[in-house]
């Protein structure tokens, strides 16, 4: 192929991922004015779903599979018996700021339990971009006050997924493109991972979705990043094509087998987060009428099953009236 049919290719390739940002862009504009068009109706909902016992309980039983799938059968006890209220925003557009509106908060309020002594758990998730083009919500992990090792329904991992974390913090901001090796772990990350692997994630606790972190990118890391690739975008606006780049090779060939989730007791946590704010919170109504329909459906289920019963016992009781 022809240098110039190689250059006007790459060319046409930038535009249509251009046009997809763009897309993109859309997309995160009506969520923008979505949340600020349904604002006050949310707050009427709050207001009517309060007068309504266990409302967040119900809409929770009725989970949609993308969320019911981590839910264990422990997990449904205090949800069902505790879980008081459930909120969720988009606190980076809060009060006129001009953040992403891609990024959510989702607080889960709980009465007296026999588990912890929390009564808000309260989780943040950031919209990042990194240096390498990823994207997606990052978080930090939320403790929770379990009222004794008994009762932790996440066997101790959210406890050591706070002490990695805390000591993270301490060494400062890390480049999200530079993953930990394995040889290079702390004990208490050895010790994640030992817990996590005896395990086995398809029994980790809904409660370890606290634990989530996501990709270790930074707020500055994504604010330029995204400056990076506006300016490109902008570059190819004007008409200038991008210059190739050889592929540098990789060093370290076990640098494929790292997994930047390794440490995640919940690596889904993303899933999580979007199946609460993009289904279950806005559709909460659907949610509990289903339940009250599943109710209906018992009780006229058991009024048959009696009417049976009754039915049976005339039909035994009838011979025995006409050879009296």
């Amino acid at each position: 192929m022809a240098t110039d049919e190689i250059d006007a290719a790459l060319a046409t390739y930038e535009e249509l991922m251009d046009l997809e940002k763009d897309f993109e862009d859309v997309e995160t504009e009506i969520i923008r004015q979505q949340v600020a068009l349904s604002k006050s109706l949310y707050e009427k909902r709050a207001k009517l779903v309060a007068k309504i016992p266990n409302f967040w309980a119900l809409v929770f039983e009725q989970a949609p599979p993308d969320l019911d799938q981590y839910i264990q059968p422990s997990d449904s006890a205090v949800l069902l018996t505790a879980l008081s209220n459930v909120s969720v925003s988009h606190f980076e557009i809060e009060d006129g700021g001009k953040g992403d509106p891609r990024s959510v908060s989702i607080k889960l309020e709980f009465s007296e339990n026999e588990w912890f002594e929390d009564k808000v758990l309260e989780k943040k998730f950031w919209y990042r971009v990194s240096k390498d083009g990823e994207e997606g919500l990052v978080s930090e992990p939320v403790p929770i006050k379990w009222k004794s090792a008994e009762k932790d329904l996440t066997q101790g991992m959210l406890d050591l997924v706070i002490k990695v974390w805390e000591n993270d913090k301490k060494q400062g901001p890390s480049d999200s493109t530079k993953i930990k090796k394995e040889k290079d772990y702390t004990p208490d990350e050895k010790a994640l991972k030992e817990k996590i692997e005896a395990t086995g994630l398809g029994a980790v606790s809904f409660f370890g979705w606290l634990g989530y972190r996501g990709l270790n990118i930074s707020e500055e890391e994504s604010r330029l990043a995204v400056e990076e690739e506006r300016k490109k975008r902008a570059e190819r606006a004007a008409g200038k094509v991008p210059e190739l780049k050889e592929v540098e090779e990789e060093e370290d060939d076990e640098d494929d087998e790292d997994d930047p989730l390794a440490l995640e007791i919940f690596p889904d946590g993303e899933e999580v987060a979007l199946a609460i704010s993009d289904d279950l919170w806005p559709n909460a109504i659907k949610y509990f009428s289903q339940a009250q329909e599943v109710d209906v459906s018992d009780v006229d289920f058991e009024d048959e099953d009696e009417d049976e019963e009754m039915g049976d016992d005339d039909e035994e009781e009838k011979p025995k009236a006409n050879g009296s």
